[in-house]
């Protein structure tokens, strides 16, 4: 699973080749998390509160990267990276 980004304590990643629809992976310790890019609604798992809100503030100020980034995952290509949350 490409890392795409790393902040926090927080890793974000996506898988080559995913399902739809468009989402991003956000890992904190133990917990997991998957984010639809469009709306950024929880598709599946938990993340705590605070890591969580950190993860949507992140993931909105990259949603064009995140759906570019989707696009070249789909095609098996390496995603680039994205700046972390500062």
């Amino acid at each position: 699973m490409p890392e795409l980004c790393r902040f926090f304590g927080i890793i974000i990643a996506m898988f080559y080749d995913d399902h739809n629809p468009p989402h991003f992976h956000a890992r904190y310790g133990e917990y997991k998390v998957a984010v639809r890019i469009e709306d950024f609604a929880v598709l599946d798992g938990y993340l705590p509160p605070r890591a969580l809100g950190l993860v949507m503030e992140w993931a909105d100020m990259h949603k064009d990267e995140l759906m570019a980034d989707w696009r070249l995952a789909r095609e098996n290509r390496p995603p680039a990276s994205i700046e972390p949350l500062k």
